[in-house]
């Protein structure tokens, strides 16, 4: 399967007088180049984050809402007001502390390196070795790239990419066509246009029997959109056939491709129907959930379930790891601290969250 790669880049930007002394934020050195822009956070799934978020977030006036690996993942999408041109990108990756919020110092010193450039032409091959050794710029996966330019396709109301019509050919008869001659970018562009034509009514009739590997790469496009009901019920009736046949890789593809869905109460319940069957103490099925699920996991229920699988494993490196993981996430962090506290849990639960503080 091939795949298609995207370049980041930047816009130019001339100095201005006194612009270093007025600029303190991403947001306002954006803004005094003159261009348009976009901020999405591109670690857990591509979600847009609203300007005054943003401007928040770099405040230090509230933590980041979608923290990975302890870092905050940001792709900023941004354009000279008149360009008719695709945007440039920045793809930065700066650390978060212990309350979720930006190292501030890290987006100075980008800001700063951004700034040292200032009334030279940036854009360009030699612009963009650059950024490569800039230590902030970083270059997501071939699966979340090609997710991200479908998604600034669609929302910049431009044509899919070349390889989106074979994708659409394929999903509507894939018995048809040959797997191996598709394109990463035309399966995004497939996923990120779900409900355009026939795609919906030709995905439901063919998950359950695509090839693994295209299963697999439009599992990881589809995790970024908000699926309906309909299609959601079809990949719910996989998860229930995988658990019947015991087939993790089918699981795995479809609670990925679920995980986003509009219809939040089927996706509880697929949830807590995995967190009692066979698959329970499955590491990747673990992974899986601790990535994509953390807005299933704000009920009680949910995750105590799913803490009391991680703590079934009686790996405590492994557990510290997940605890680690979902106490940075600020919507879900009341949740996980609750359970420090909670007398209902079992002993199992108890003795590993014991175990996080007795080193």
């Amino acid at each position: 399967m091939r795949e298609v790669s995207i370049i980041a880049t930047t816009k130019d930007i001339y100095r201005t007088p006194h612009m270093t002394q007025s600029i303190s934020t991403l947001g306002e050195l954006l803004d005094t180049a003159g261009t348009q822009w976009r901020a999405y956070d591109i670690g857990r799934r591509i979600t847009k984050i609203d300007k005054q978020t943003f401007a928040q977030i770099e405040l230090g006036a509230q933590p980041y809402p979608y923290p990975l690996l302890g870092h905050a993942h940001i792709a900023i999408q941004f354009w000279d007001k008149s360009a008719t041109t695709d945007p440039y990108v920045w793809f930065l990756k700066f650390p978060i502390d212990e309350q979720s919020k930006l190292v501030m110092a890290t987006r100075d010193h980008f800001a700063s390196l951004v700034l040292e450039a200032i009334g030279t032409q940036i854009t360009g091959t030699d612009a963009q070795g650059k950024l490569d050794n800039n230590p902030y710029v970083f270059t997501p996966n071939a699966n979340k790239l090609a997710a991200f330019n479908a998604l600034m396709k669609v929302e910049l109301k431009r044509p899919a990419s070349q390889y989106y019509e074979a994708a659409e050919h394929y999903f509507s008869a894939p018995l048809l066509h040959d797997w191996q001659t598709l394109a990463v970018q035309g399966i995004a562009d497939f996923a990120l246009r779900i409900e355009h034509g026939k795609n919906q009514a030709n995905l439901k009739a063919a998950w359950p029997s695509l090839p693994l590997e295209v299963q697999h790469t439009l599992a990881a496009m589809l995790e970024h959109v908000a699926i309906n009901t309909s299609l959601t019920e079809t990949l719910q009736h996989a998860i229930q056939e995988a658990l019947n046949t015991n087939n993790k890789t089918l699981l795995i593809n479809s609670l990925r491709a679920v995980s986003h869905s509009s219809a939040s109460g089927i996706v509880t319940q697929v949830l807590n129907e995995v967190l009692v069957s066979d698959f329970r103490h499955e590491k990747e099925v673990l992974l899986t959930i601790a990535g994509r699920f953390w807005q299933q996991l704000h009920h009680t229920e949910s995750l105590y379930l799913f803490m009391e699988c991680v703590a079934a494993l009686n790996e405590q490196d492994y557990f510290a790891g997940i605890f680690a993981d979902l106490v940075a996430i600020p919507a879900l962090r009341p949740h996980v601290l609750g359970m420090l506290r909670a007398p209902s849990r079992s002993e199992m639960l108890s003795r590993a969250i014991g175990k996080l503080f007795s080193a």
